[in-house]
């Protein structure tokens, strides 16, 4: 029998809706949802793969165990809960509770409430070890939110822009929630024709570039510098919103000094690009109706990370580019909460400073989460606080930490490593038990968590008031023993005798003072269905989950809520000059990096690909179009060493060293290398043809760090490029 159901693509934040064909209950292809609202029946290759990532050779059905040479067999996933809550049990007995870790990466983005219930589970179980992959992603836009306040109304809809501006953004390629992911390519095909201009700051002329107005292609890492520049124009020629500015904004004095250096002159040389396309960029964004800023993973990997995501919310601020009292509030809600949003800001929260404090580097908490690429250091660090055990749930550490040797020697190190993942990556290879998950198809879910994401920055999340709920559309492969994130926590705490407390908060600082959604899982009681867990985690939805359910296409609820004015005797301001953004553009200002630039002339840069997200794809024959991640270089680079398609080269940072295999593109700017990361293996087991280069060797943790979220320079590296001779 023959079929079709509707579902969602969950791989990413996007939720591609999609129609999947199901012949004798096992899903044959997949396909965009052209009826459903939004996407305009999109989908990327990623999504056409579900079928071999359900039952291709590479998919685990049962959990594994390791051996004392290293290899894994098979256990029963009750003997293999025993087997791990006995080990718990025991390392928190002799070392305290803080010795056990949780790292949660993005292969928790398709499943109801993993993330929510793994931090609940490791609170219950007195630890505060909490990590995820967002501390190694783009954590600086949530600490930019904090210094700088947020408008509780948000932007208006991002189709009715005159201008936009993306910073190291490629959204037509990564779907990046840094701008509106549904069907991205299709967004901004319809901005263009409706005269919209687009300017695009990035080294490659990517495929978003192509449609640009003005493509400023700069040297790697001058983005603070780009944004400082724009800054100064728009302010020298009085192109702001004095008013709004007036009435909502404090520290424009502050603010001009410190960009005052910064003229069309000095950035232009010193980023390399025109001088007249930096000021018709800033008069182009500054003179539109509306107009927005997208910052990228790009920037996010450079120093000064949060600099530039502070400087993108000072532009929109400058300009007013903020929805106003009366007008169509774009993003209302309909899983989460209801709201009011007033037409004024929440001012500048606190941050950082918060509990629990690190062991390295003078990191601790703040709104961005624990450090995650600091997390191989307190696994290594001897003394209290040692981190003995590690849960990575979704993650594959050794593909994704920045410094890979370190991460290996770490993971090594522990007592204890359990990883839940659908493969034998290269971190479930070091690990003691492998859990094997069930996988989306297999599994309901709603929107709720793309639609969550619009707290998590300004131009994230869906500008319509859309939703929808997919159920679980086929079965688990015949004789498996699957089981779900939550189901894995929740055998865990049957136990280990505790029960789970669930808090899923939305935003941070003043926006997390919304209700959040509370309940508690008592192993003692009867185990919940995860459709059960779905309708706790929605109770407090604006639009019942029952009416979302409706609609197997989903569907756009209306919605007439308006901006409300803002309240009486509220004085409450954006923040336009934060000491420390201040402080570190003032060392940008300072910075010379000729030295380095000497013996390190190149700037490897990073990239996402269209068919494999982070280290998901690569065992795939639909994606993996080649096994490896080439080291793209511009020919006339390539040229000037000597090198042709294809020959290997030798990559070298002050930090470490790979092999890659080159090849050439036009629209990679001269002296730059573009890599894709998550490849390559575990050490010692290096195959630069078979499964590419791990870029992470090339980057410290301890170099070039950013002092609040600890992420370190994970693009713009400074390397040097030889060809590779085999020695002996």
């Amino acid at each position: 029998m023959r079929e079709t159901r509707t579902s969602l693509c969950r791989l990413c934040t996007a939720y591609c809706p999609i129609i999947v064909t199901v012949e004798e209950g096992r899903a044959v292809a997949v396909a965009g949802n052209p009826e459903a609202p939004l996407y305009g029946g999109y989908i990327c290759p990623k999504a056409r793969a579900l079928p071999e990532q359900h039952y291709g050779p590479s998919r685990l059905t049962r959990p594994l165990r390791r051996r004392a040479d290293g290899g894994h067999d098979p256990i029963a996933s009750g003997q293999a809960l025993d087997e791990i809550a006995a080990r718990l049990g025991a390392i928190v007995d002799h070392h305290g509770p803080r010795s056990v870790a949780v790292y949660v990466g993005m292969g928790s983005v398709p499943f109801i409430a993993s993330y929510a219930i793994a931090a609940g589970w490791l609170r219950a179980l007195g630890s505060p070890m909490f990590f995820t992959a967002g501390s190694i992603d783009k954590p600086g836009i949530l600490i930019a939110l904090a210094m700088h306040g947020m408008w509780q109304a948000g932007q208006p809809p991002v189709d009715t822009a005159d201008a936009w501006l993306f910073v190291g953004i490629n959204p037509v390629i990564s779907k990046s929630p840094g701008f509106p992911g549904q069907n991205p390519g299709l967004y901004l095909k319809r901005l263009v024709d409706r005269g919209a201009k687009l300017i695009v700051i990035d080294p490659r002329r990517t495929e978003t570039a192509k449609r640009a107005h003005i493509h400023l292609q700069p040297r790697p890492g001058e983005d603070p510098t780009l944004l400082a520049g724009l800054i100064h124009v728009i302010l020298e020629e009085k192109l702001f919103d004095q008013a709004f500015v007036t009435a909502n904004a404090q520290g424009l004095e502050a603010l001009r000094a410190a960009v005052a250096p910064f003229t069309p002159a000095y950035v232009a040389a010193r980023a390399d690009v025109p001088e007249a396309d930096l000021i018709e960029a800033a008069r182009v964004f500054a003179r539109a109706g509306h107009s927005g800023v997208s910052c990228g993973t790009g920037p996010s990997f450079a120093t000064h990370s949060t600099l530039t995501e502070y400087l993108a919310l000072c532009l929109t601020t400058l300009c007013g580019r903020w929805a106003r009292a009366g007008e169509r509030l774009t993003k209302p809600n309909v899983l989460l909460p209801g709201f009011e949003a007033r037409a004024q800001p929440w001012p500048a929260f606190q941050g950082w400073g918060f509990e629990p404090r690190l062991r390295v580097r003078g990191l601790g908490g703040c709104v961005s989460g624990l450090s995650a690429a600091a997390l191989a250091d307190e696994i290594l660090l001897p003394g209290e606080g040692k981190v003995r055990a590690l849960v990575v749930c979704g993650g594959n550490p050794m593909m994704a930490w920045p410094d890979q040797m370190k991460a290996h020697a770490a993971l090594n190190d522990l007592d204890l490593l359990v990883t839940i993942d659908t493969e034998m990556t290269a971190t479930a290879e070091l690990s003691d038990y492998v859990i094997a998950p069930k996988l989306t198809l297999e599994t309901p879910m709603t929107t709720y968590m793309p639609e969550s994401v619009k707290y998590y920055g300004t131009t994230r999340g869906f500008d319509q008031p859309y939703a929808a709920y997919t159920p679980a559309i086929v079965d688990p492969p015949s004789g498996h023993d699957l089981i779900e994130d939550w189901e894995f926590f929740w055998g865990l705490a049957e136990r280990l005798g505790f029960p789970i407390p669930v808090t899923t908060y939305f935003g941070n600082g003043p926006q997390a003072e919304h209700a959040p959604v509370t309940f508690t899982l008592d192993p003692k009681g009867p185990k919940p269905t995860t459709d059960q867990l779905i309708a706790m985690a929605h109770r407090s939805s604006r639009v019942p989950l029952e009416q979302v359910k409706q609609n197997p296409n989903g569907q756009i609820f209306e919605s007439d809520q308006r901006v409300a004015p803002r309240a009486p005797g509220n004085d409450d301001r954006l923040e336009l000059a934060a000491a420390p953004m201040i402080d570190e553009l003032a060392a940008v200002l300072a910075e010379d990096n000729r030295a380095i630039e000497a013996d390190y002339p190149f700037r490897l840069l990073p990239r996402r690909l269209n068919n494999i997200l982070n280290s998901f794809g690569r065992r795939y024959a639909q994606l993996a179009r080649k096994p490896y991640n080439p080291a793209f270089m511009n020919p006339e680079d390539m040229a000037a060493l000597g090198l042709a398609e294809g020959d290997a080269i030798r990559i070298t940072s002050p930090h470490g060293e790979i092999v890659g295999i080159a090849e050439g593109e036009a629209a990679l700017r001269p002296g730059t290398v573009s890599m894709a990361h998550g490849f390559g293996r575990n050490p010692g087991e290096e195959d630069p043809r078979g499964s590419g280069a791990n870029t992470g060797r090339l980057m410290s943790a301890e170099v070039d760090y950013d002092p609040i979220t600890g992420i370190p320079r994970m693009g713009a590296l400074p390397v040097r490029i030889a060809p590779f001779m085999v020695q002996g």
